[in-house]
């Protein structure tokens, strides 16, 4: 017999309404908004201001309040393609090496003699000892100092290659190694850039990496690619190095493994800088704006980690009454002279700083440097009037679809034709209501894919029919050739479905930004036909032929 039992009657139903109930907030998109931008603010301020708290009414509490948010070609904003130069962190890392190094060499005086770094290609660090009889030493107490390399790819490798080579020691990263680290500093840029772009208070960017040293940035609802590009491009690289003195100007030539920087504050004064830093902003922690207790201007307090505070410490404690230098992306902050040993840890940064630039610096110094320099490769700005044109463009082509689906089930099966536009209805209503669940991003693509999943949403219950009308044709009564309808055609459904959904998995995994919002609504789409197909318009048929209980059926 033709028969749902009620418990399973009532989880369609609650499955349904729910999912109606996820997607309605979408019809009121603006309010919504609004109330969700002034929750997000008090709960981040703990400060609710009239105009927050206005806000925040325009929508009931007690009701779902998730939108499904707008891609960038649907708001309008910012789109950028940017390069990085992972080549550029393995200088910094032979940088590093160089105290260990020198540490390690000198252990064997007596063996190599002196030593002097000397330059060197870029991500190399060669040392020449006076005593080349020596070398096979220098290069196993080097090869010391590595490590295993950190990566699935390079299990087993060393993260040094250190060879000798005449009179000169050569260490360089291993090319294990060297692949690890771009692995790293990708996903360090990645994470960095995301920092940044939060940090200005931006609805869902999509910011991914995209091949072996690119990534892809859409910010929707910022002003313009250069806005954008500035946002991202202020690196806040901080240092601490030691001061060897001063220059006339940035002409004079420095000695080896030395830098001549400009103040910040003090016009036509310049610094002879080691190179090579005894902390970076890497080590931080933490950075707040604050007051100095003394003079009451703004500065920025800092926080170590345990391994920056030792180098701090270690550094200060051993060269008491010696300037060192605070530096920011490329000049001197303040050059002030080591009155005591500092090691708790923290300290605070000082210059002419506003109240306003005291805050910026420490929310970059806490988004983190980038580790490497970004080149934009291409760059968009979309207005927010063609993304409204696009959602125009997106709601006439669906409804055009909707409405030419209709018509042709209804003139094709009559009243089941009808149960089906209604169950058609309520798949795109669950399809908004799974979308803004998750919280994912609507783009045209995905637009596309909803109008798509339209016109196959019915293909299910076109099959049910087609089958019904068969087993009508046999002389079966209505009820069973409902029953047999369903379950006869079901292998037909699920395997028609199954191949699509894994299609859209495929785009999913292998695809990148207007592929995947495609794939996102046409998978999402599959469930959702599948479901209101086989349950939600079977429900529809059984509840009309329980109260009808008609002695034939036209389909």
């Amino acid at each position: 017999m033709l028969q749902i039992p009620l418990w399973n009657r009532i989880l369609i139903v609650l499955v349904v309404l729910s999912g109606l109930s996820f997607a309605m907030p979408n019809l009121f998109y603006e309010r919504v908004e609004r109330h969700n931008d002034a929750a997000a603010v008090i709960e981040a301020t703990g400060v609710t201001t009239e105009e927050n708290a206005a806000a925040l009414a325009e929508w009931p509490e007690f009701l779902p309040s998730t939108l499904v948010n707008l891609g960038l070609d649907l708001r309008g904003g910012a789109h950028l393609l940017a390069e990085v130069a992972v080549a550029d962190v393995y200088e910094t890392r032979m940088d590093s090496l160089w105290p260990e190094v020198r540490d390690e060499l000198r252990d064997l005086r007596e063996t190599i003699g002196t030593i002097r770094r000397i330059d060197a290609p870029p991500g190399e660090l060669h040392v020449r000892v006076s005593q080349p009889e020596g070398l096979p030493e220098a290069v196993s107490a080097v090869r010391e100092l590595a490590q295993p390399v950190v990566s699935l790819t390079g299990v087993g490798a060393s993260t040094l290659d250190v060879r000798g080579q005449g009179d000169t020691l050569i260490v360089a990263l291993s090319e294990a190694e060297r692949s690890a680290t771009d692995d790293r500093t990708m996903q360090q840029s990645v994470e960095i850039v995301r920092r940044r772009v939060d940090e200005a208070g931006t609805r869902e960017p999509t910011i991914q990496r995209q091949g072996a040293d690119r990534i892809l940035i859409q910010v929707p609802g910022i002003g313009s690619a250069q806005e954008l590009k500035d946002l991202i491009g202020t690196t806040a690289r901080l240092t601490f190095q030691p001061v060897i003195g001063r220059a006339d100007s940035a002409d004079d030539a420095p000695g080896p493994r030395e830098e001549v920087l400009p103040s910040l504050d003090e016009e036509g004064v310049f610094y002879i800088l080691e190179q090579t830093p005894v902390v970076t902003g890497d080590d931080l922690v933490d950075s707040q704006p604050s007051f100095d207790q003394q003079s009451g201007q703004p500065v920025v307090t800092f926080r170590f980690n345990s391994t920056g505070a030792r180098a701090f410490g270690e550094y200060t404690s051993a060269n008491v009454g010696a300037p060192f230098a605070i530096v920011l992306d490329g000049e001197v902050i303040s050059a002030p002279v080591i009155r005591q040993a500092i090691t708790g840890g923290s300290g605070q940064i000082s210059g002419n700083f506003t109240v306003e630039s005291s805050t910026e610096l420490a929310v970059l110094l806490r988004a983190g440097a980038l580790p490497a320099e970004m080149t934009f490769l291409e760059e968009r700005t979309i207005g927010p009037e063609l993304g409204a044109d696009s959602i125009a463009a997106g709601e006439l082509a669906a409804l055009v679809a909707f409405a030419a689906v209709l018509v042709f089930m209804i003139l094709s099966y009559g009243l089941f034709g009808v149960f089906a536009s209604l169950a058609l209805i309520l798949n795109v209503g669950l399809i908004f209501g799974v979308l803004s669940l998750i919280g994912a991003t609507l783009t045209l693509p995905g637009i596309a894919g909803i109008v798509l999943t339209i016109g196959m949403a019915v293909d299910a219950n076109v099959l049910v029919f087609e089958r019904i009308r068969e087993e009508m044709k046999n002389a079966k009564g209505p009820a069973r050739a409902i029953e047999l309808g369903y379950e006869r055609a079901l292998s037909a459904i699920i395997d028609a479905n199954i191949t699509t959904f894994i299609i859209a998995v495929i785009l999913f995994t292998l695809g990148s930004g207007p592929v995947r919002g495609f794939s996102v609504t046409l998978g999402i789409g599959i469930l959702t036909s599948v479901f209101t197909a086989i349950y939600v318009t079977r429900l529809f048929i059984v509840t009309w032929f329980d109260r009808r209980r008609p002695k034939t059926i036209e389909v």
